[in-house]
């Protein structure tokens, strides 16, 4: 199944082709935008899904197609016991001497001030690899980067945790040298940028350009106060002077606006010489409220003027801005509707499995032409073998549906459609069997940690032999349709669930300042089996199709 994101373009040939933002709609964040060539490719984070590192390729800037993910196996990412909002945080994708390098930081827990974050280096001859076993670097921090300067050295920049109660858990950017021919870290650790009064600096991205070091950093926290600064020095190691002008874009004072959280991103310069931002943006529902979505990918023009500061025109995420040009058309824009028939030997580009990589003892794509497989797992709360098998939700409107074959031996086998945000926000229906055997349909709710049974929406389902099922986003609410064998017409259940649990804004928990919770993914709609006795039982998914609803 070939992909391609749908970026939204106008087609209205009398005015300049507008690219719609954000490029990459739904669960996005953190992206890193290189170039090679005429080739450009963005990197966003992936937390506790697989594969790690969610990666997409472009030839113009407008029209972006699904490549998958770069962490394909556990060679190369163990998200083993992973928590909610934990694995993959802020990749950075760079190229030097014909090399593509990929620096990833996997956080194993963020609990009591402190941050267990290990980061890594893979690298491939190209984007889709073979990449590399992973080189160990430090774990004093996360959000790394690599930056390769014009003398050929390379250098690591991180920001830098402090543990210490009292001080800034957010202790400023630092730099150390990166030997790429012995793949080790060389030489001191600097600090190079404390950040400025808006905190929490993470994110650093170094650029040289006319003599200066610029240094892009985030600031704020991820969510209303975020933002993207720039600072820059004459000297790889500063001291780095803040932009005067503040942020290079930021919504926080833009409560209307209807992107907002804008900030972490990076920087691409064309082949003629135009420059452009990819920065994460987040689109609540309602002013400040939930962003179901997640926080996404947006892209905007930056000049240079006489001054040298990079400028984003007005320092606010814009709707739309005009296509580069010429804007290619070899890459159409995607169609509302995805349709998988699994008549491969490996998931799509779309899907995205929960903890665990899609291996094919649980995966399975041949034991019967033309189906998925999915042997159950874990529990929700399970965190090591979970079966689930996902995509992002990238409207406030639209479904999937799928046709499911399945033969529950008791109550702890279940199969079905889930919308899902993380262990304890999800909604999920599914078929089971009772007490005396026989197959029911049944819905289950969990809103942090609290479970909900929606018994009137249970059916009987003796003597049917496949059940077809849907899950629809229709703006707030999730609604659950079943189709019984060869019956023509959807049952749509009498109930109207409540999407915004399924929200950073909704997971996120602080407890005495500390955050005993995050929320940094966004909605997944998808395909759920578990086992709970761990029996041997699976499910047969015959096509699953996506689609986006119009307004």
């Amino acid at each position: 199944m070939t992909t391609t994101t749908p970026t939204r373009v106008s087609a209205d040939p009398a005015d300049r082709r507008l690219v719609r933002n954000p490029v990459l709609p739904g669960f996005h964040p953190d992206p890193s935008i290189l170039r090679v060539g005429t080739d450009y490719y963005l990197a966003t984070s992936t937390f506790e899904w697989y594969p790690g590192v969610r990666l997409h390729h472009s030839t113009d800037l407008v029209h972006w197609r699904a490549l998958g993910g770069i962490l394909t196996e556990r060679r190369l990412l163990d998200l083993l016991g992973s928590g909610d909002s934990c694995g993959v945080w802020a990749p950075d994708l760079s190229y030097t001497d014909g090399l593509f390098y990929l620096v990833y930081t996997d956080v194993s827990s963020f609990d009591c001030g402190y941050w267990d974050s290990q980061n890594y280096l893979t690298s491939a001859p190209t984007p889709t690899g073979p990449w590399s076993d992973p080189v160990v670097l430090h774990a004093r921090g996360f959000d790394a980067s690599l930056f390769h300067d014009d003398d050929g050295t390379s250098w690591l920049l991180s920001m830098t945790a402090d543990w210490r109660p009292g001080r800034d858990q957010f202790g400023g950017i630092g730099i150390q040298q990166f030997d790429r021919a012995t793949q080790q870290l060389v030489g001191p650790e600097r600090a190079i940028f404390a950040g400025t009064a808006a905190g929490l600096t993470e994110g650093p991205h170094l650029y040289r350009r006319d003599g200066w070091y610029y240094l892009l950093v985030a600031e704020g926290g991820t969510s209303w106060e975020h933002q993207a600064l720039v600072a820059r020095s004459r000297d790889l190691f500063g001291p780095y002077e803040p932009d005067p002008d503040g942020p290079l874009i930021t919504s926080v004072h833009r409560p209307e606006l209807p992107m907002q959280k804008a900030g972490h991103g990076s920087l691409v310069e064309t082949t003629d010489g135009q420059w452009y931002l990819a920065h994460l943006v987040g689109r609540p529902y309602t002013p400040r409220g939930a962003c179901v979505l997640g926080r996404e990918t947006a892209i905007q023009p930056v000049s240079w003027p006489a001054d040298g500061w990079p400028r984003v025109a007005g320092g606010v995420p814009a709707d739309a801005f005009p296509a580069p040009e010429p804007a290619t058309t070899d890459q159409p824009a995607a169609a509302p509707i995805t349709h998988d028939h699994f008549d491969q030997d490996h998931l799509g580009p779309d899907w995205s499995t929960l903890r665990r990589p899609a291996t094919p003892d649980w995966v399975d794509l041949s034991a019967r032409p033309s189906h998925l497989r999915i042997y159950g797992g874990q529990s929700p709360v399970g965190r090591q073998r979970p079966s689930l098998v996902a995509r992002r939700v990238t409207d406030r409107r639209c479904s999937l549906e799928t046709t499911m074959q399945f033969r529950p031996a008791n109550f702890r086998q279940l199969a079905g459609v889930t919308a899902y945000y993380n262990s304890r926000n999800w909604h999920f229906a599914y078929v089971t069997a009772d007490d005396d055997g026989k197959p029911v349909f049944e819905v289950l709710s969990c809103d942090n940690g609290r479970r909900t049974t929606h018994p009137q929406c249970r059916v009987e389902l003796s003597g049917v032999d496949q059940v077809g099922l849907r899950v629809v986003f229709d703006d707030t609410e999730v609604r659950f349709a079943h189709r019984l064998s060869d019956a023509a017409d959807w049952t749509e259940l009498p109930l109207a669930l409540d999407a915004t649990i399924l929200s950073d804004e909704h997971a996120a928990r602080i407890v005495d300042g500390e955050p005993a919770a995050w929320g940094f993914t966004g909605a997944m709609i998808g395909l759920w089996v578990q086992d709970l006795g761990a029996d041997g039982g699976f499910a047969d998914f015959d096509e699953a199709v996506y689609q986006i609803h119009s307004d």
